[in-house]
Protein backbone atom coordinates (compact mmCIF):
# COMPACT_ATOMS: atom_id res chain seq x y z
CA UNK A 1 0.00 0.00 0.00
CA UNK A 2 2.80 2.37 0.91
CA UNK A 3 4.54 1.57 -2.37
CA UNK A 4 1.29 2.27 -4.27
CA UNK A 5 0.91 5.71 -2.70
CA UNK A 6 4.56 6.46 -3.34
CA UNK A 7 4.23 5.56 -7.03
CA UNK A 8 1.03 7.60 -7.29
CA UNK A 9 2.82 10.57 -5.78
CA UNK A 10 5.67 10.22 -8.29
CA UNK A 11 3.24 10.04 -11.20
CA UNK A 12 1.21 13.03 -9.99
CA UNK A 13 4.38 15.02 -9.34
CA UNK A 14 5.68 14.23 -12.83
CA UNK A 15 2.42 15.25 -14.46
CA UNK A 16 2.43 18.40 -12.34
CA UNK A 17 5.92 19.26 -13.51
CA UNK A 18 4.90 18.68 -17.14
CA UNK A 19 1.77 20.79 -16.67
CA UNK A 20 3.79 23.62 -15.09
CA UNK A 21 6.29 23.48 -17.94
CA UNK A 22 3.49 23.54 -20.51
CA UNK A 23 1.94 26.56 -18.77
CA UNK A 24 5.29 28.34 -18.80
CA UNK A 25 5.67 27.62 -22.51
CA UNK A 26 2.11 28.60 -23.39
CA UNK A 27 2.15 31.90 -21.45
CA UNK A 28 2.46 34.79 -23.85
CA UNK A 29 5.72 36.75 -23.52
CA UNK A 30 5.68 40.02 -21.58
CA UNK A 31 6.60 43.04 -23.71
CA UNK A 32 8.36 46.11 -22.28
CA UNK A 33 9.12 49.13 -24.48
CA UNK A 34 11.41 51.74 -22.88
CA UNK A 35 11.78 55.11 -24.59
CA UNK A 36 13.78 58.04 -23.22
CA UNK A 37 12.79 61.59 -24.16
CA UNK A 38 15.32 63.54 -26.30
CA UNK A 39 18.41 61.40 -25.60
CA UNK A 40 20.56 61.44 -28.73
CA UNK A 41 22.13 58.57 -30.67
CA UNK A 42 25.48 59.45 -29.09
CA UNK A 43 24.26 59.65 -25.48
CA UNK A 44 24.70 55.92 -24.84
CA UNK A 45 28.13 54.58 -24.01
CA UNK A 46 27.51 51.49 -26.16
CA UNK A 47 27.07 53.93 -29.07
CA UNK A 48 30.28 55.76 -28.40
CA UNK A 49 29.49 58.35 -25.74
CA UNK A 50 32.66 59.60 -24.05
CA UNK A 51 30.72 61.68 -21.53
CA UNK A 52 27.59 59.80 -20.39
CA UNK A 53 27.57 56.39 -18.73
CA UNK A 54 24.71 53.98 -19.46
CA UNK A 55 25.88 50.69 -17.90
CA UNK A 56 22.49 48.99 -18.09
CA UNK A 57 21.97 49.87 -21.75
CA UNK A 58 25.44 48.47 -22.37
CA UNK A 59 24.71 45.28 -20.42
CA UNK A 60 21.52 44.73 -22.40
CA UNK A 61 23.58 45.13 -25.59
CA UNK A 62 25.82 42.31 -24.33
CA UNK A 63 22.77 40.15 -23.58
CA UNK A 64 20.69 41.06 -26.62
CA UNK A 65 20.86 42.63 -30.09
CA UNK A 66 22.13 46.16 -30.70
CA UNK A 67 20.78 47.99 -33.75
CA UNK A 68 22.96 50.64 -35.36
CA UNK A 69 20.45 51.67 -38.05
CA UNK A 70 17.21 51.90 -36.14
CA UNK A 71 15.13 55.09 -36.49
CA UNK A 72 12.66 57.12 -34.48
CA UNK A 73 9.15 57.63 -35.73
CA UNK A 74 9.88 61.33 -36.16
CA UNK A 75 12.31 64.08 -35.17
CA UNK A 76 10.09 65.40 -32.38
CA UNK A 77 8.11 63.81 -29.56
CA UNK A 78 4.37 63.78 -30.36
CA UNK A 79 4.53 62.35 -33.89
CA UNK A 80 7.09 59.77 -32.74
CA UNK A 81 4.58 58.57 -30.17
CA UNK A 82 1.82 58.55 -32.77
CA UNK A 83 3.95 56.41 -35.10
CA UNK A 84 4.82 53.99 -32.30
CA UNK A 85 1.22 53.58 -31.15
CA UNK A 86 -0.45 53.35 -34.59
CA UNK A 87 2.17 51.50 -36.66
CA UNK A 88 1.83 54.20 -39.33
CA UNK A 89 4.69 56.37 -40.58
CA UNK A 90 4.48 60.17 -40.50
CA UNK A 91 2.97 60.25 -43.96
CA UNK A 92 -0.09 58.46 -42.58
CA UNK A 93 -0.21 58.68 -38.77
CA UNK A 94 -2.75 61.12 -37.25
CA UNK A 95 -0.16 63.31 -35.46
CA UNK A 96 2.65 64.47 -37.77
CA UNK A 97 4.11 67.30 -35.68
CA UNK A 98 3.72 68.60 -32.15
CA UNK A 99 1.09 71.12 -33.25
CA UNK A 100 -1.14 71.35 -36.31
CA UNK A 101 -0.19 73.62 -39.20
CA UNK A 102 -3.68 74.13 -40.62
CA UNK A 103 -7.31 74.25 -39.43
CA UNK A 104 -5.92 75.38 -36.11
CA UNK A 105 -9.03 77.38 -35.20
CA UNK A 106 -11.24 74.30 -34.90
CA UNK A 107 -8.57 72.49 -32.89
CA UNK A 108 -8.09 75.42 -30.52
CA UNK A 109 -11.85 75.53 -29.98
CA UNK A 110 -11.91 71.79 -29.28
CA UNK A 111 -8.63 71.24 -27.46
CA UNK A 112 -7.43 74.62 -26.21
CA UNK A 113 -4.35 74.43 -28.45
CA UNK A 114 -3.85 73.27 -32.05
CA UNK A 115 -3.35 69.66 -30.96
CA UNK A 116 -4.35 66.56 -32.92
CA UNK A 117 -5.41 63.71 -30.65
CA UNK A 118 -6.02 60.05 -31.33
CA UNK A 119 -9.67 59.24 -32.01
CA UNK A 120 -11.79 56.14 -31.48
CA UNK A 121 -11.25 55.15 -35.12
CA UNK A 122 -7.49 54.92 -34.63
CA UNK A 123 -6.18 51.50 -33.64
CA UNK A 124 -3.22 51.31 -31.25
CA UNK A 125 -0.78 48.57 -30.38
CA UNK A 126 -2.13 48.67 -26.81
CA UNK A 127 -5.64 47.91 -28.06
CA UNK A 128 -4.42 44.96 -30.11
CA UNK A 129 -2.40 43.53 -27.24
CA UNK A 130 -5.23 44.05 -24.76
CA UNK A 131 -7.55 42.12 -27.07
CA UNK A 132 -4.90 39.38 -27.17
CA UNK A 133 -5.12 38.99 -23.39
CA UNK A 134 -2.43 41.38 -22.20
CA UNK A 135 -2.61 43.66 -19.19
CA UNK A 136 -1.56 47.01 -20.62
CA UNK A 137 0.22 49.76 -18.73
CA UNK A 138 1.98 53.00 -19.55
CA UNK A 139 4.19 55.33 -17.52
CA UNK A 140 5.72 58.65 -18.56
CA UNK A 141 4.62 61.04 -21.32
CA UNK A 142 1.60 60.30 -23.51
CA UNK A 143 1.15 63.35 -25.75
CA UNK A 144 -1.72 61.95 -27.86
CA UNK A 145 -4.81 63.11 -25.97
CA UNK A 146 -5.54 65.51 -23.13
CA UNK A 147 -8.17 65.09 -20.37
CA UNK A 148 -11.70 64.83 -21.70
CA UNK A 149 -10.64 63.77 -25.20
CA UNK A 150 -10.99 60.42 -26.96
CA UNK A 151 -7.21 60.29 -27.06
CA UNK A 152 -6.49 59.64 -23.36
CA UNK A 153 -4.59 56.36 -22.79
CA UNK A 154 -7.56 54.61 -21.16
CA UNK A 155 -9.54 55.16 -24.39
CA UNK A 156 -6.67 53.85 -26.49
CA UNK A 157 -6.11 50.42 -24.99
CA UNK A 158 -4.33 51.08 -21.70
CA UNK A 159 -5.62 49.53 -18.49
CA UNK A 160 -3.34 51.80 -16.47
CA UNK A 161 -1.47 55.04 -17.07
CA UNK A 162 0.68 57.11 -14.74
CA UNK A 163 2.25 60.30 -15.99
CA UNK A 164 1.65 63.28 -18.20
CA UNK A 165 -0.95 63.58 -20.93
CA UNK A 166 0.09 66.96 -22.33
CA UNK A 167 3.61 67.39 -23.72
CA UNK A 168 4.04 70.86 -22.19
CA UNK A 169 2.95 69.59 -18.77
CA UNK A 170 5.75 67.02 -19.09
CA UNK A 171 8.37 69.79 -18.92
CA UNK A 172 7.65 70.11 -15.19
CA UNK A 173 9.38 67.36 -13.22
CA UNK A 174 7.90 68.71 -9.98
CA UNK A 175 4.32 69.13 -11.14
CA UNK A 176 1.56 69.62 -8.56
CA UNK A 177 -0.61 67.04 -10.32
CA UNK A 178 -0.26 63.97 -12.49
CA UNK A 179 -2.59 61.65 -14.42
CA UNK A 180 -3.26 58.23 -12.87
CA UNK A 181 -6.05 55.72 -13.40
CA UNK A 182 -8.06 58.07 -15.60
CA UNK A 183 -7.95 61.21 -13.48
CA UNK A 184 -5.66 63.99 -12.32
CA UNK A 185 -4.32 63.42 -8.82
CA UNK A 186 -2.62 65.96 -6.57
CA UNK A 187 1.04 65.56 -5.60
CA UNK A 188 1.01 67.09 -2.15
CA UNK A 189 4.79 67.25 -1.90
CA UNK A 190 4.90 69.74 -4.78
CA UNK A 191 2.10 72.07 -3.68
CA UNK A 192 2.85 75.77 -3.16
CA UNK A 193 6.25 75.65 -4.79
CA UNK A 194 7.59 72.71 -2.78
CA UNK A 195 9.78 70.23 -4.67
CA UNK A 196 9.54 67.07 -2.64
CA UNK A 197 8.27 64.63 -5.26
CA UNK A 198 10.57 64.32 -8.28
CA UNK A 199 8.34 62.69 -10.84
CA UNK A 200 11.01 60.50 -12.52
CA UNK A 201 11.47 58.81 -9.11
CA UNK A 202 7.71 58.21 -9.00
CA UNK A 203 7.83 56.80 -12.53
CA UNK A 204 10.38 54.24 -11.33
CA UNK A 205 8.23 53.22 -8.35
CA UNK A 206 5.09 52.88 -10.47
CA UNK A 207 7.00 50.78 -13.01
CA UNK A 208 8.21 48.29 -10.43
CA UNK A 209 4.76 48.15 -8.83
CA UNK A 210 3.09 47.39 -12.18
CA UNK A 211 5.49 44.53 -12.91
CA UNK A 212 5.00 43.03 -9.43
CA UNK A 213 1.21 43.24 -9.65
CA UNK A 214 1.05 41.69 -13.12
CA UNK A 215 3.83 39.10 -12.98
CA UNK A 216 1.40 36.19 -13.26
CA UNK A 217 -0.28 37.31 -16.48
CA UNK A 218 1.10 38.55 -19.79
CA UNK A 219 1.63 42.29 -19.78
CA UNK A 220 2.62 45.08 -22.14
CA UNK A 221 4.39 47.96 -20.40
CA UNK A 222 5.14 51.15 -22.33
CA UNK A 223 7.70 53.23 -20.46
CA UNK A 224 7.79 56.66 -22.13
CA UNK A 225 10.11 58.11 -19.51
CA UNK A 226 10.38 61.91 -19.46
CA UNK A 227 14.13 62.42 -18.80
CA UNK A 228 16.33 63.85 -20.16
CA UNK A 229 13.83 66.28 -21.72
CA UNK A 230 13.77 69.80 -20.32
CA UNK A 231 13.24 71.31 -17.88
CA UNK A 232 16.74 69.90 -17.34
CA UNK A 233 16.62 69.26 -13.65
CA UNK A 234 17.49 66.48 -11.25
CA UNK A 235 17.84 66.88 -7.48
CA UNK A 236 21.43 67.93 -6.90
CA UNK A 237 21.70 65.50 -3.98
CA UNK A 238 21.17 62.67 -6.46
CA UNK A 239 24.50 60.77 -6.66
CA UNK A 240 24.39 60.77 -10.45
CA UNK A 241 24.40 64.57 -10.50
CA UNK A 242 27.64 64.71 -8.54
CA UNK A 243 29.14 62.13 -10.88
CA UNK A 244 29.07 64.64 -13.75
CA UNK A 245 30.63 67.60 -11.99
CA UNK A 246 32.83 69.52 -14.45
CA UNK A 247 31.16 68.25 -17.62
CA UNK A 248 31.59 70.59 -20.65
CA UNK A 249 28.71 73.04 -21.03
CA UNK A 250 27.97 73.83 -17.41
CA UNK A 251 25.22 72.86 -14.99
CA UNK A 252 22.46 72.39 -17.56
CA UNK A 253 24.56 69.75 -19.34
CA UNK A 254 25.42 68.22 -15.97
CA UNK A 255 21.72 67.88 -15.14
CA UNK A 256 21.04 66.39 -18.58
CA UNK A 257 23.77 63.76 -18.31
CA UNK A 258 22.69 62.81 -14.79
CA UNK A 259 19.10 62.41 -15.99
CA UNK A 260 20.18 59.94 -18.68
CA UNK A 261 22.27 57.86 -16.28
CA UNK A 262 19.62 58.01 -13.54
CA UNK A 263 17.00 56.68 -15.96
CA UNK A 264 19.39 53.97 -17.10
CA UNK A 265 19.73 53.06 -13.42
CA UNK A 266 15.93 52.61 -13.31
CA UNK A 267 16.21 50.25 -16.28
CA UNK A 268 18.73 48.23 -14.27
CA UNK A 269 16.19 47.92 -11.46
CA UNK A 270 13.61 46.68 -13.96
CA UNK A 271 15.96 44.01 -15.30
CA UNK A 272 16.85 42.84 -11.78
CA UNK A 273 13.18 42.63 -10.81
CA UNK A 274 12.37 40.50 -13.86
CA UNK A 275 15.00 38.01 -12.70
CA UNK A 276 13.86 38.14 -9.09
CA UNK A 277 10.27 37.37 -10.14
CA UNK A 278 11.51 34.60 -12.49
CA UNK A 279 9.84 36.15 -15.53
CA UNK A 280 13.05 37.36 -17.16
CA UNK A 281 13.21 34.62 -19.78
CA UNK A 282 9.62 35.26 -20.81
CA UNK A 283 10.03 39.02 -21.24
CA UNK A 284 11.24 40.92 -24.30
CA UNK A 285 12.66 44.40 -23.62
CA UNK A 286 13.09 47.20 -26.18
CA UNK A 287 15.22 50.20 -25.08
CA UNK A 288 15.58 53.37 -27.18
CA UNK A 289 14.92 57.16 -27.34
CA UNK A 290 12.28 59.18 -29.17
CA UNK A 291 14.31 61.58 -31.37
CA UNK A 292 17.60 63.44 -31.67
CA UNK A 293 19.11 65.79 -29.09
CA UNK A 294 18.87 69.52 -28.59
CA UNK A 295 21.72 71.80 -29.86
CA UNK A 296 23.33 72.46 -26.45
CA UNK A 297 24.06 68.78 -25.88
CA UNK A 298 25.04 67.99 -29.45
CA UNK A 299 27.61 70.78 -29.19
CA UNK A 300 29.05 70.10 -25.73
CA UNK A 301 28.92 66.33 -25.27
CA UNK A 302 28.37 65.10 -28.84
CA UNK A 303 24.88 63.80 -28.13
CA UNK A 304 24.28 63.38 -31.86
CA UNK A 305 27.13 60.91 -32.13
CA UNK A 306 28.85 62.68 -35.08
CA UNK A 307 25.64 62.56 -37.10
CA UNK A 308 24.40 65.67 -38.87
CA UNK A 309 21.24 67.22 -37.51
CA UNK A 310 19.44 67.52 -34.18
CA UNK A 311 15.89 67.35 -32.87
CA UNK A 312 13.36 68.71 -35.42
CA UNK A 313 15.66 67.86 -38.32
CA UNK A 314 15.31 64.89 -40.68
CA UNK A 315 19.04 64.51 -41.12
CA UNK A 316 20.35 61.40 -39.38
CA UNK A 317 21.04 63.16 -36.08
CA UNK A 318 17.37 64.04 -35.74
CA UNK A 319 15.87 60.61 -36.42
CA UNK A 320 18.44 57.85 -35.95
CA UNK A 321 17.88 56.32 -32.52
CA UNK A 322 19.99 53.95 -30.46
CA UNK A 323 18.12 50.67 -29.95
CA UNK A 324 18.75 47.41 -28.15
CA UNK A 325 16.36 44.46 -27.81
CA UNK A 326 16.75 41.58 -25.36
CA UNK A 327 14.85 38.31 -25.01
CA UNK A 328 16.79 35.45 -23.38
CA UNK A 329 17.06 32.24 -25.42
CA UNK A 330 15.30 33.86 -28.38
CA UNK A 331 17.42 36.85 -29.40
CA UNK A 332 21.12 35.98 -29.92
CA UNK A 333 23.44 37.45 -27.31
CA UNK A 334 25.83 40.26 -28.13
CA UNK A 335 24.89 40.62 -31.80
CA UNK A 336 25.13 43.93 -33.66
CA UNK A 337 22.70 44.41 -36.53
CA UNK A 338 22.65 47.03 -39.28
CA UNK A 339 19.11 46.07 -40.31
CA UNK A 340 17.12 49.22 -41.15
CA UNK A 341 13.82 49.63 -39.29
CA UNK A 342 11.89 52.23 -37.31
CA UNK A 343 9.24 52.65 -34.63
CA UNK A 344 6.26 51.91 -36.87
CA UNK A 345 7.57 48.33 -36.96
CA UNK A 346 7.02 47.82 -33.25
CA UNK A 347 3.23 47.38 -33.59
CA UNK A 348 3.32 44.43 -36.02
CA UNK A 349 6.36 42.97 -34.22
CA UNK A 350 4.51 43.05 -30.88
CA UNK A 351 1.50 41.35 -32.48
CA UNK A 352 3.67 38.56 -33.84
CA UNK A 353 5.38 38.14 -30.46
CA UNK A 354 1.92 37.90 -28.84
CA UNK A 355 0.77 35.44 -31.50
CA UNK A 356 -2.16 37.64 -32.45
CA UNK A 357 -3.27 38.89 -35.84
CA UNK A 358 -1.39 41.84 -37.33
CA UNK A 359 -4.04 44.40 -38.34
CA UNK A 360 -4.42 45.33 -41.98
CA UNK A 361 -3.29 48.74 -43.13
CA UNK A 362 -0.19 49.22 -40.99
CA UNK A 363 2.83 50.71 -42.74
CA UNK A 364 5.18 48.87 -40.40
CA UNK A 365 6.42 45.30 -40.77
CA UNK A 366 7.28 42.73 -38.12
CA UNK A 367 11.01 42.44 -37.47
CA UNK A 368 10.73 39.33 -35.27
CA UNK A 369 12.65 37.29 -37.81
CA UNK A 370 15.56 39.74 -37.55
CA UNK A 371 15.35 39.70 -33.76
CA UNK A 372 15.75 35.93 -33.86
CA UNK A 373 18.94 36.32 -35.89
CA UNK A 374 17.45 35.26 -39.21
CA UNK A 375 17.70 37.02 -42.56
CA UNK A 376 14.83 39.32 -43.46
CA UNK A 377 14.17 41.51 -46.46
CA UNK A 378 14.28 45.21 -45.67
CA UNK A 379 11.62 47.66 -46.79
CA UNK A 380 12.51 49.35 -50.06
CA UNK A 381 11.57 52.84 -48.81
CA UNK A 382 11.52 54.39 -45.33
CA UNK A 383 9.69 57.73 -45.05
CA UNK A 384 9.55 60.65 -42.61
CA UNK A 385 8.00 64.10 -42.69
CA UNK A 386 7.82 66.97 -40.22
CA UNK A 387 6.21 70.39 -40.47
CA UNK A 388 8.30 73.05 -38.73
CA UNK A 389 9.18 73.80 -41.56
CA UNK A 390 7.87 71.08 -43.87
CA UNK A 391 10.57 68.51 -44.57
CA UNK A 392 10.55 65.05 -46.13
CA UNK A 393 13.19 62.34 -45.91
CA UNK A 394 13.50 58.95 -47.56
CA UNK A 395 15.93 56.14 -46.94
CA UNK A 396 16.31 53.59 -49.75
CA UNK A 397 19.01 51.09 -48.92
CA UNK A 398 22.16 53.12 -48.35
CA UNK A 399 20.69 56.15 -50.12
CA UNK A 400 19.22 58.95 -48.03
CA UNK A 401 17.28 61.84 -49.57
CA UNK A 402 15.95 64.94 -47.87
CA UNK A 403 14.21 68.10 -49.02
CA UNK A 404 12.67 71.18 -47.48
CA UNK A 405 9.27 72.05 -48.91
CA UNK A 406 7.60 70.59 -51.96
CA UNK A 407 9.51 72.50 -54.63
CA UNK A 408 13.11 72.37 -53.42
CA UNK A 409 15.49 69.89 -55.12
CA UNK A 410 16.31 66.69 -53.27
CA UNK A 411 19.60 66.39 -51.44
CA UNK A 412 21.10 62.90 -51.74
CA UNK A 413 23.66 61.11 -49.56
CA UNK A 414 25.25 57.68 -49.57
CA UNK A 415 25.15 56.69 -45.89
CA UNK A 416 27.48 53.74 -46.38
CA UNK A 417 30.28 56.14 -47.32
CA UNK A 418 29.00 59.35 -45.74
CA UNK A 419 27.02 58.64 -42.56
CA UNK A 420 27.40 62.29 -41.49
CA UNK A 421 25.66 63.51 -44.68
CA UNK A 422 28.42 65.94 -45.60
CA UNK A 423 28.38 65.62 -49.41
CA UNK A 424 25.24 66.06 -51.51
CA UNK A 425 25.63 63.76 -54.53
CA UNK A 426 22.23 64.31 -56.14
CA UNK A 427 23.70 65.68 -59.38
CA UNK A 428 25.91 62.62 -59.80
CA UNK A 429 22.98 60.20 -59.34
CA UNK A 430 19.97 61.47 -61.33
CA UNK A 431 18.42 58.00 -61.67
CA UNK A 432 18.34 57.52 -57.89
CA UNK A 433 16.89 60.99 -57.41
CA UNK A 434 14.18 60.28 -59.99
CA UNK A 435 13.23 56.99 -58.32
CA UNK A 436 12.87 58.67 -54.94
CA UNK A 437 10.93 61.60 -56.43
CA UNK A 438 8.46 59.14 -57.95
CA UNK A 439 8.09 57.40 -54.60
CA UNK A 440 7.43 60.73 -52.87
CA UNK A 441 4.40 61.28 -55.11
CA UNK A 442 2.58 58.51 -53.20
CA UNK A 443 4.48 58.45 -49.90
CA UNK A 444 1.87 60.34 -47.90
CA UNK A 445 -1.86 60.87 -47.56
CA UNK A 446 -3.20 64.38 -47.24
CA UNK A 447 -4.06 65.64 -43.78
CA UNK A 448 -6.23 68.71 -43.10
CA UNK A 449 -3.95 69.51 -40.15
CA UNK A 450 -0.56 68.82 -41.71
CA UNK A 451 -0.53 69.96 -45.34
CA UNK A 452 2.55 69.69 -47.54
CA UNK A 453 3.91 73.18 -48.11
CA UNK A 454 6.57 74.98 -50.07
CA UNK A 455 9.64 75.89 -48.13
CA UNK A 456 9.82 79.47 -46.86
CA UNK A 457 13.25 80.47 -45.59
CA UNK A 458 13.14 81.85 -42.06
Amino acid sequence: MTKYYFLSFIILFAFGEISMAQNAISKKPNIIYIMLDDAGYGDFSAFGSKHIKTPNFDKICDEGMKFTQHYSGSAVCAPTRSVLMTGLDTGHTPRRDNTAKSNTKELIEANGRPLVFLEDKHLTVAESLKEAGYKTGGIGKWGLGNPGSSGVPENQGFDYWFGYLDQLHAHNHFSEEIWEDGKMIELLGNINGRKEQYIPYLQENKTLDFIKKNKDEPFFLYLAYTPPHGEYIIPEEDPFFKQYDGLPGGKKVQHYAAMVTRTDYTVGKIMNLLKELEIDENTIVFYTSDNGPNPLFAKNINSGGDLRGIKRSLYEGGIRAAMVVRWPNVIPKGEVSDFIWDMRDFFPTACEIANTKIPNGLSGQSVLKTLKGKNQKEREFNYWEIHSPFQQAVRMGNWKAIRYGTKEPLELYNLEKDMAETTNIAKQNPEIVLKIERYLETARTESPYFPAKEYVKQ
